[in-house]
C-alpha cells in the first residue's frame, strides 16, 4: 500500500494542454475513482502515474518517493487495461507468471505468488486453461491476477469493465469491491460510468476539461455537487435544471420559475437570475393541488419506481419520481411538490449554492 501525491502536474500534446496543474492526495489503501467524460484527461492522468506518459510539469510522489522521472517498472504500480492483452498460447498460470519470469524471479516464489493470486481471485481451477477457454469476466480476472503477483504499491485500472456485457459488469464490479476489501490496497480506477464510480469509490475525482471539478465521497458528490457540470454529470436520471429568479432575503427568499410558480427557500446568495437544480427524486407527484403543475409527456415504469417526464406551462421539461404503482399516464395534468432541502442554485460561472 502507498500514498500517492500529485502536485500541480501538467501535460500537453503539442500545443494542446490535456492536464492543467492538477494537485491531488490519495491515501494508502484508498479506492479512488477518476470520473469524467471522454476527453476530460482521466486516462492520461492515470498513465502519468503509471509512467506511460511523461509529466511535463509538477511532481509525483509514490510512497514518499519522488517518482515523475522513474521508469514505469521502478514505480511499484501495476496497471490493468481495458484490453486484457493475454497471451493466447499460454495457460492462465503462464500468463500470470510471465512478467515475473522476465525479471528472473525464483520459480518457487513465482509459483507461490501465482497460487496466492489465484486463491484471492477464486480461480484456482482455471490455472491450466487457456484464454480461449475462459469467459470475458474470467479473462479480466486473469489480467488482474497478473497485476496482483507483482505485489505493487498501488493498482491502476483503466476502464477494465468496458468490454463486458451489462450483467457481467455488475458481477465483476462486485468482485473488484470485494478484492479491495480483502487486499486493502491503494487502487485508482478510471471510468466514465457513474454507477461504477458511486459503488466502488471511497472518493470520486470528477474531471472535466483537463481539470478537477470536485473531489469527495460518492454521496457528497451526489448530494452537494460543486458545479453545474458535476450536478449534470453525476446521477441517473440527470438533475433537472430550470431558469429561476431569486428574490428576497433570509427567511423571505423564494425562487420564481418560468411558469410563474414560486418556491420558498433559504440560501445565502444575492437575488438575481440562476439555474435551479433539483434531482427527480426531490420532485414528487402530489394528489393535492400544488403551486407547480405539469403535463406528463412520457411515463417510464421501472418496477420499483416510475419516472415521469413532464412539460410545465411555459414548456420547461422536468423529470419527477413517483412510486412503482403510479397511476399517471401520458397526457395527465400532474401536481408537483419540491423538496426544498434538495434545491441547488448555479450562478453564471456554474458554481453551486445549496439550500439550507
Amino acid at each position: 500500500m502507498a500514498d500517492i501525491s500529485l502536485d500541480t502536474v501538467s501535460k500537453s500534446f503539442g500545443g494542446i494542454k490535456v492536464i492543467d496543474g492538477i494537485s491531488l492526495e490519495m491515501k494508502s489503501g484508498e479506492f479512488v475513482v477518476f470520473l469524467g467524460p471522454s476527453g476530460s484527461g482521466k486516462s492520461t492522468l492515470l498513465r502519468m502515474i503509471a509512467g506511460l506518459e511523461t509529466i511535463d510539469g509538477g511532481a509525483l510522489t509514490i510512497d514518499g518517493k519522488r517518482s515523475e522521472h522513474l521508469a514505469p517498472g521502478q514505480r511499484e504500480v501495476a496497471m490493468v487495461f481495458q484490453n486484457y492483452a493475454l497471451y493466447p498460447h499460454m495457460t492462465v498460470r503462464g500468463n500470470m507468471a510471465f512478467g515475473l519470469k522476465n525479471i528472473g524471479m525464483d520459480k518457487s516464489e513465482i509459483d507461490k505468488r501465482v497460487e496466492d493470486a489465484a486463491r484471492i481471485l477464486e480461480m484456482d481451477a482455471l490455472l491450466d486453461r487457456r484464454p480461449a477457454q475462459l469467459s470475458g469476466g474470467q479473462r479480466q480476472r486473469v489480467a488482474i491476477g497478473r497485476a496482483i503477483v507483482k505485489e505493487p504499491a498501488a493498482f491502476l485500472f483503466d476502464e477494465p469493465l468496458s468490454n463486458l456485457d451489462a450483467a457481467l459488469r455488475v458481477r465483476t464490479r462486485v468482485e473488484l469491491a470485494e478484492l479491495h476489501q480483502r487486499m486493502q490496497s491503494t487502487m485508482i480506477y478510471v471510468t466514465h460510468d457513474q454507477t461504477e464510480a458511486m459503488t466502488l469509490a471511497d472518493r470520486i475525482v470528477v474531471l472535466n476539461n483537463c481539470r478537477i471539478e470536485q473531489v469527495g465521497t460518492p454521496m457528497d458528490v451526489y448530494l452537494y455537487p460543486a458545479t453545474r457540470f458535476v450536478a449534470g454529470f453525476v446521477g441517473s436520471p440527470g438533475m433537472n435544471f430550470l431558469n429561476a429568479e431569486l428574490k428576497g432575503s433570509g427567511t423571505d427568499q423564494c425562487v420564481t420559475l418560468g411558469d410563474g410558480s414560486r418556491i420558498a427557500l433559504e440560501i445565502d446568495v444575492p437575488a438575481g437570475p440562476y439555474d435551479l437544480g433539483i434531482r427527480p427524486e426531490a420532485v414528487r407527484v402530489s394528489a393535492a393541488p400544488a403551486a407547480t403543475t405539469g403535463k406528463a409527456a412520457v411515463v417510464e415504469r421501472l418496477g420499483d419506481r416510475t419516472l415521469i417526464h413532464l412539460h410545465l406551462e411555459d414548456g420547461t421539461e422536468l423529470t419527477a419520481l413517483d412510486s412503482g404503482r403510479s397511476n399517471v399516464v401520458s397526457g395527465d395534468a400532474v401536481h408537483l411538490e419540491f423538496d426544498t432541502s434538495q434545491l441547488h442554485l448555479f450562478d453564471a460561472e456554474g458554481i453551486a449554492h445549496h439550500a439550507k
